[in-house]
């Protein structure tokens, strides 16, 4: 399976920075519809995810979202860098497939860490299936 062709670009992939505040997280969250979301740092590089449960636990937490917003707090703080390993865009049709098991898309990188995109379980099936992957709505809108 050629990871390359049916991934979803990182051009076309929703991310947040790691230094991007808990409120702007929740916002592009709600706004794409999201549950999970790739983090980056400045320089591309993939640090890991954040998903609805981080953002409730820090909320919660907290006591809410502060007066401030949650502004003070970055989604660095408060992602599991454990939660939706990425594979390297060489891995193969089996890693790809034992890690779409364990979560709903695959974060693919490069030999430098950086993120290429992602391989959605989706994709994977549709592959599979012999079909034509066609890329998702939600990801055309950038």
């Amino acid at each position: 399976m050629n990871i390359a062709k049916i991934m979803v670009p990182k051009a076309l992939t929703v991310c947040l920075d790691e230094k991007d505040s808990v409120r702007q997280g929740v916002e592009v969250m709600h706004r794409h519809g999201y549950t999970a979301i790739p983090v980056l740092d400045s320089s591309g590089k993939f640090m890991g995810c954040v998903n609805d449960r981080d953002f409730l636990r820090y909320i919660v937490s907290a006591g809410g979202i502060d007066a401030d917003g949650g502004r003070g707090v970055t989604v660095g703080e408060i992602m599991r860098r454990d939660f939706c390993p990425p594979i390297p865009i060489t891995a193969s049709e089996d890693d790809l497939i034992d890690s779409a098991l364990k979560q709903n898309f695959v974060p693919i990188v490069d030999d430098r860490g950086c993120l290429c995109g992602i391989v959605t379980r989706r994709a994977i099936i549709a592959e599979l299936a012999g079909r034509e992957v066609v890329l998702e709505e939600s990801f055309k809108e950038g």
